[in-house]
């Protein structure tokens, strides 16, 4: 049953970040106006509202105009749900949870935002880093100072990447991993980002491929951010500890 109520939680915040991914970059509330089709901006009833259900249920389109709704709100909802879900099973029980539930709610607006307008507000990551600061001074990381060290490798690696590649990286990203080293620890932040990079490049070349994607133009590295932080968060320790071993033989 907690299960259950976590996971219908998860679907109404994953959907409360909808929002917020998408008005803060524009400087919008997130309060007013009421939820709206963008296309004919009629106010949205409570049944259109409802997680993934509304959209499954109505096609994917605007009952008002018929236009497409964007799969992004149906995919960040459910997302969100099962993150939320499988959270205590990944790291227990325990304060870390609590952690948890706040990283993957950064992770998730991030990913709205920067997909939508390839931008990772400021104000995100403020707000966030108030949280995080409080939270490790209850559940601090082992030695005390890994999460300071850690916050300043993740600064510094992504302002030498920038540097280097004359601004190929940007600096929400250079901020985003700063707070994410402060969270992760510095050996965590560092095996996020091979990550993120890996994941890049992997779905960069299909996009390719595909012909989604053209050599040259810029894409959005927040949702690799995203899916790489959490493969560390949550594994981290195993994926070094089976890489020592690889490594030994």
């Amino acid at each position: 049953m907690i299960l259950i109520w976590l996971f219908l939680i998860g679907l109404l915040l994953g959907s409360f970040f909808n929002v917020v991914g998408l008005r803060v970059p524009k400087g919008e509330s997130i309060v007013k106006p009421r939820s709206h089709c963008p296309s004919c901006k009629r106010t949205l009833t409570a049944w259109e509202l409802v997680p993934v259900v509304s959209y499954v249920v109505q096609g994917g389109k605007c009952r008002g105009c018929g236009v497409r709704i964007s799969p992004l709100y149906p995919f960040v909802e459910l997302f969100t749900a099962i993150l939320f879900t499988i959270s205590p099973l990944l790291v227990g029980w325990s304060k870390e949870l609590v952690v948890s539930w706040t990283l993957i709610s950064l992770l998730m607006i991030i990913f709205v935002s920067d997909i939508r307008y390839m931008i990772i507000p400021d104000k995100v990551l403020l707000f966030f880093a108030v949280i995080f600061i409080i939270e490790r001074i209850f559940v601090p990381l082992l030695p005390w100072w890994d999460s300071l060290v850690g916050a300043v490798v993740g600064f510094s690696l992504l302002l030498l990447i920038a540097v280097l590649s004359k601004g190929g990286m940007g600096g929400g990203d250079i901020k985003l991993f700063a707070l994410l080293g402060f969270v992760l620890g510095w050996k965590m932040v560092l095996l996020a980002f091979f990550l993120s990079t890996l994941y890049g490049t992997v779905f960069g070349m299909i996009g390719m491929v595909l012909g989604k994607v053209r050599r040259g133009e810029p894409m959005p590295f927040g949702p690799y951010i995203v899916f790489g932080t959490l493969t560390a968060y949550f594994f981290g320790q195993s994926i070094l500890e089976w890489y020592q071993q690889l490594i030994l033989f």
